[in-house]
Parts: C-alpha cells; structure tokens; sequence
C-alpha cells in the first residue's frame, strides 16, 4: 500500500491531510478559481500603477508553494505556475487567528494552494498578492527533493532541486517541478512541431495519419516489435518509418503529405537512440532529391528562427549556424578524405574489408558491404559534421528505396543530413519502378540473413500500388528529438523525451 512506503515525514503530511479532513477542510476540493496567472496579475498592477489607478487589482491565482516563510503574525509565500512565480502576502489582522493557523498547521512546501485578495507592492518593492482568502487544492504527501537558495529580485528564496539524471528520468513529474529549465525543454519541443507543421503547411503539404500497428514493418533497415491481434490471430509490426505508406498516398493522388508521429525501433539504447521515437516525413511529388534538399535547410533554418529567434545555436560547446546554404559533398568524397579508402574501388564486402584492415580500421568480420559503409560513415564522417552538411550519392545497395542515379547504376539519389556531430535527417529521389523495386527487396534478402536486424521484408501490397503508376518524387525524413537536442542545448536524447525508456529496477534498486 501506499501509505507503508511513507517515510517519517511523510507520515507528517498524511497527518496533516486527516487532520484537515477532521476539521471539514477538503484537501483535494474539485472546483479551483483562477482569474489570473502570476504574471497576468502582476501585469494588472503595473499597468495601473503606471496609469495611477486608484481602484484595487483584485486577482485570484493558484500554483505550487515553492517558498513558505511563517514570521508569527504574518507570513510569506512564493507560488509557482505555468508563467512563473509570485509572492503572496498573509497577515493575520487581515485573515483572522483561525485561517493564519490554517496556513500553518496544514500547509507545506509543493502543496497546491489558491489565493484571493489584491495586488499591493511590499516595503521591499516586490509585487505581491495581499491574501484576502486561500484554500487548499492539492495536499502533496511527499515533498519536493532537497531545497537549494536562489536570489530572487535581491532576496534569498528557497526552493527544492533534482539534479540525480537517473531519478530525473524516471520521475519527470518532480523533474518538472523543481527544474523550470527542463520545463523550458518541452515548451521548446512543442514550439518545434508547431513550427514543422506550419512550414508544410505554408508549402502546400498536407497532414496525415498512417498506421503504426503494420502487418508487414518496411521503410527503414531496423528491427521491430512484435505485438499480436488475439481476434484476428494475426501477428502485427509497431511500425519502424511512415515511408511505405505515404507513398500510398502518392499513388492515390495526394502530391504533397507528412506526418509527425512514433515510430519504434527494437534496437540499442544511447544518447541519441530511444526505442520510441518522433519522426517527421514528407513526400513530395514532382520532386528529387536536390529539390528535397534545398526545402530541408529552408525547414530546419524556420524552425531555429521561429522557436529561438535566430538560426544560430550553440551545441556542445560549437557555435553552428543552420541558415542555409548547408555545406554539401559527394559521400564517395568524404569517406577518401577522411580515411584515404575510395569505396567506388571496392564493389564487394570482402575487397571493402580488406581495404579497412589495410587502415586498421575497425569493423564487424562479415558485414555486408552496406554495414561496412555505414562503419566509416558513423566512425569517421558524421562526429566531425559540426557545422550543418549534406552528404550526397550513396551506393545503392545500402539505400533499397532510393533511385538510382541515370549515368551510375550503383549510386542512389540520396543525401543524409549531419549537423552536431550527428545524422538528422535522411531523404531520396524514390524508386518508383515496381519491377526495379521487386529485385531490390529481393536483393537484401539474400544479402542478409533471416535473423538479420536489417533484413528488410517483402511487402507484395506495396508493390502492387507502385504497380498502378506513383509519380516520380523526392522523400524525406528527420529526427525530431534530435533536432529538439540541438534547439535546447541537449547533449542526450532522454532530456528531450518526456518519459525515455528505462531499463526496469531490481528489488535491490528500489531499496
């Protein structure tokens, strides 16, 4: 039960909230009043103030304490909520012995409270709400993690932190509370979806939703979760990309579609891996992939101006700016400078290999020439991408989606996106050949094994809409938890999801 796992103070709490309830207090009532929030109500007065009003700023606000100071006969309190904090102000000339002892015997730090009265200016110059009438709105039977000083406007506040990143994690709803600057994350989250979807939207593109349970997982080279359907007695996919049904959509006549949503890839855990993740996809008919590329800088350049105010950020200690034109190379070129390996000279996996040894290079023994490419690519290029950059013209036998190029069979119109020290986005010139498409499919079969992570199945209905004609068109997709990591400064992954995933805890780690 709940109650057995209260500590002592906490058992405090509890003891309290009964004797609350003893007295007829309610302390969890289900009506609040809010006629402004801590700055709407400081606003009010300043305007009047400024205007020389003489009528009262009457106001009733609601939040969390975050600072309670009893000085016998009047006390003070900062309340927090979602625009910030304000000061309330309790004397007990004006409140009466019974609800002064009210405040004091019943409430705690990070209790909910709501105050009615004015707003007045203390001796000190702080606008504060004069309390006129409180009540309880939410009894917290825990309490925030330890307290910490903080001068505020020229006094010292106290107020509770968490800085234990395992403990933040796995209670974000404390984390919220004592750390305004993890709020200012997911605000800067959310402003980078709005901003994404006005973009496509501006551009003539239109929102969409396609399936995340598939019967048959495709658009991306990754392992998938496995649920099951108990009516049908059907085995079913979480899906790893949108990309195979969006294109769907080209064949049925929606030129320009995306969306934003979850895609889960059974796969490792790191700084910029989760299993779930948000993902944005477009599809662009009538486009290729140096058009796609052009629209890409354009998008991620509005988004920094819209959420940041500039298109020029700081990452891990790099001042980087995403204003386009975006530096551009040739993938083949990149890989000879970085490690003096021209892979155009190596067709197969085994001459490839061979040619890493040479330089000492790391690599997994008896990786497809696709995952020996995509070593050199995550070891030697994408780390030292800080400034934005698109890598272009990849082999095709690590892109089975992508068009190949018309005076090179072997090379795919696609470009990865790296700024950071990280991919961010992935986009192609899409196949649009059924037949070509088939062999492709056909192809990775045989080149990886069954139990292979990046084996990538057969999807015969996807064939079959290729096969009713889709016009030719440019692809694109990019990681929006990365680019919310390179908004907000964040160097991992689990500070811009708001519930990561983690790893589950032992009885020993409980304890």
């Amino acid at each position: 039960m709940l109650e057995e796992s209260f500590s002592e103070l906490e058992q405090a709490r509890l003891k309290k909230l009964r004797g609350m309830q003893e007295q007829g207090h309610e302390p969890y009532p289900t009506r609040a009043e809010q006629t402004h929030t801590s700055q709407e109500a400081i606003e009010a007065f300043l305007r009047s103030e400024a205007e020389k009003g003489e009528a009262p700023v009457n106001v009733t606000v609601a939040g969390r304490i975050r600072a309670l100071r009893p000085m016998g006969k009047i006390a003070f309190a900062h309340i927090q909520d979602r625009d910030g904090r304000v000061q309330l102000f309790f004397r007990v000339n004006n409140l009466g012995e019974e609800k002064m002892a009210e405040l004091a015997d019943f409430f705690d730090l990070g209790d909910f409270i709501q105050a009615s009265g004015y707003m007045f200016r203390t001796k000190r110059g702080e606008v504060s709400l004069y309390v006129e009438d409180f009540k309880m709105l939410a009894k917290a039977l825990r309490p925030l993690p330890a307290a910490k000083d903080e001068v505020v406007d020229g006094e010292v506040v106290r107020h509770a932190t968490l800085s234990d990143p395992e403990t933040r994690y796995r209670q974000r709803y404390v984390d919220l509370a004592v750390n305004p600057d993890v709020q200012e994350v997911f605000k800067i989250r959310s402003k980078t979806v709005r901003s994404l979807q006005n973009f496509l939207d501006e551009h003539d593109f239109i929102e969409v939703e396609t399936p995340i349970l598939q019967p048959i997982y495709g658009g991306a080279a990754a392992q998938p979760f496995i649920t099951h359907h108990n009516q049908l007695h059907q085995d079913l996919y979480l899906r790893i990309s949108f990309e195979l049904y969006l294109k769907r959509l080209l064949v049925g006549g929606l030129e320009r579609v995306y969306e934003i949503g979850r895609d889960f890839r059974n796969e490792g855990v790191s700084y910029k891996h989760n299993p779930e993740f948000t993902q944005l996809e477009f599809y662009w008919a009538y486009a290729d992939y140096l058009e796609v590329m052009d629209l890409a800088e354009q998008m991620v350049a509005y988004a920094a101006q819209q959420v940041l105010g500039t298109t020029k950020i700081t990452y891990d200690g790099h001042e980087i700016d995403l204003a386009p034109p975006w530096k551009r190379i040739e993938l083949r070129q990149a890989i000879l400078d970085a490690t003096g390996i021209d892979i155009d000279l190596h067709p197969t996996a085994e001459s490839l290999q061979s040619a890493m040894e040479a330089q000492h290079i790391k690599h997994n023994p008896g990786s497809t020439r696709g995952k020996l490419i995509d070593t050199l690519i995550s070891d030697f290029l994408e780390p030292n991408c800080i400034q934005p950059t698109f890598m272009y013209n990849y082999p095709r036998d690590i892109s089975p989606l992508a068009k190949s190029k018309p005076d090179n069979p072997a090379i795919v119109e696609r470009f990865e996106g790296f700024v950071g020290g990280m991919e961010l986005c992935n986009a192609f010139t899409e196949l649009n050949d059924p037949l070509d498409q088939e062999q492709r499919f056909l192809e990775m079969g045989r080149a990886y094994a069954d139990d292979d992570d990046e084996q990538h199945p057969m999807d015969d209905d996807f064939l079959n809409a290729l096969s009713y004609g889709m016009p030719p068109a440019g692809g694109f997709g990019i990681g929006v938890d990365r680019l919310v990591m390179l908004f907000s400064g964040r160097r991992s992954i689990r500070e811009v999801i708001l519930f990561p995933h983690l790893r589950s805890l032992s009885e020993e780690d409980k304890d």
